[in-house]
């Protein structure tokens, strides 16, 4: 791979914990008027919809089990509040999964996908590297989101 998005996918995910780690779990599960879901969502919503776009959405394990999925798939919003176990367990799964991808990737799991496009960016990808170049600008957009809710989350507490 001459461009490695892993590398990159890792920090913004390191740069979300750190984002999570600075806030109370009040505060990542507030939803501040204006918006629909809240931080911790935004943070599930990455950890779970890398795998699906890596695994099943390329036909490579099109059953393969996704923990949390249920809660954070795309087209969901927020039905419970995250507890500090869940988020825990998140947080491990957003740094393990993408890991578990670049050994598989090295492996060659990867070699031949079945051809796909997001309703994100409508453009089909046909590579791994194509796919996780996606997932590295939708965890990024999902990163913006976050900071976005912080900033309201925040406002919203000191009027």
């Amino acid at each position: 791979m001459k461009f490695n998005p892993i590398k990159y996918i890792i920090r913004t995910r390191e740069a979300f914990i750190e984002l999570l780690d600075g806030l109370t779990l009040e505060d990542i599960n507030r939803i501040p008027a204006g918006f629909r879901n809240n931080i911790g969502w935004n943070f599930g919503h990455i950890v779970v919809s890398t795998q699906g776009l890596c695994y099943r959405r390329t036909n490579v394990q099109p059953d393969r089990e996704i923990p949390f999925e249920g809660a954070y798939a795309k087209g969901t919003v927020p039905t419970h509040t995250i507890t500090a176990e869940e988020l825990t367990a998140l947080k491990s799964q957003a740094i393990a999964s993408i890991l578990q991808i670049e050994q598989d990737y090295q492996k060659g799991v990867f070699n031949t996908i079945t051809p796909y496009a997001t309703d994100t960016y409508k453009l089909e990808m046909d590579t791994i590297e194509q796919v996780l170049t996606v997932t590295l600008a939708h965890d990024n957009l999902h990163l913006g989101y976050a900071r976005a809710l912080n900033k309201a989350v925040y406002e919203q507490k000191s009027q």
